[in-house]
């Protein structure tokens, strides 16, 4: 099975192509700036560079948030156009998701700003606490996954054993995971 995973919603955009067991590549680039002119670029190079055309990839896999409103909403567009075009499920998880261990429990933890942290946790790779927001937080956190990590690995990783477990339906859901309202919604809600 070959699948196109890729994570918008963290400051590093990334991007994995993997194959069964294997990764055939993966590629990381700062997120900031203009993710849509970054996204589309960096899986073109992936595709070239594995010697994959887009009519092989099986399904499609794609974080959701919580992170940069607008990268998800970049990363959800993105993968589910693909999809739709190519007639191909897309399978759509947390974040946090993505890049929890597979064993043991974890609080994953990752900076919402304002002061506030985003937080879930995992138990054997199995949600328990789906993201919401704390004042203060310990854990694992996001930023320490970066240092080593590709979130979008972490994506495909965990789409093959939804997909293995025939659970695809349960993560069709392509809603974007916000956990709070964007600055501009709070400004507009405050001034009626």
């Amino acid at each position: 099975m070959i699948i196109l995973a890729t994570d918008t919603s963290l400051p590093l955009l990334s991007v994995a192509l993997t194959r069964d067991d294997a990764v055939l590549g993966a590629v990381a680039l700062e997120g900031k700036g203009s993710r849509n002119e970054k996204l589309l670029p960096a899986i073109d190079w992936l595709l070239a560079e594995s010697a994959v055309d887009r009519h092989q990839i099986d399904l499609f896999a794609v974080t959701r948030g919580p992170g940069s409103f607008t990268g998800v909403r970049i990363g959800l567009a993105t993968m589910q156009g693909l999809a739709l075009a190519l007639g191909k499920p897309v399978c759509a998880m947390s974040t946090h998701a993505a890049i929890a261990p597979v064993t043991g429990e974890a609080r994953i933890v990752d900076d919402a700003g304002r002061g506030e942290y985003y937080v879930s946790y995992y138990c054997d790779g199995r949600e328990l606490e789906a993201p919401h927001l704390a004042k203060e937080a310990s854990g694992f956190t996001v930023a320490e996954f970066l240092r080593n990590g590709n979130a979008a690995v972490g994506c495909a990783w965990r789409a093959r054993a939804i997909a293995e477990a025939g659970e695809l339906e349960r993560y069709a859901d392509v809603t974007p995971i916000y956990v709070r309202l964007a600055e501009a919604e709070v400004k507009l809600r405050g001034a009626g």
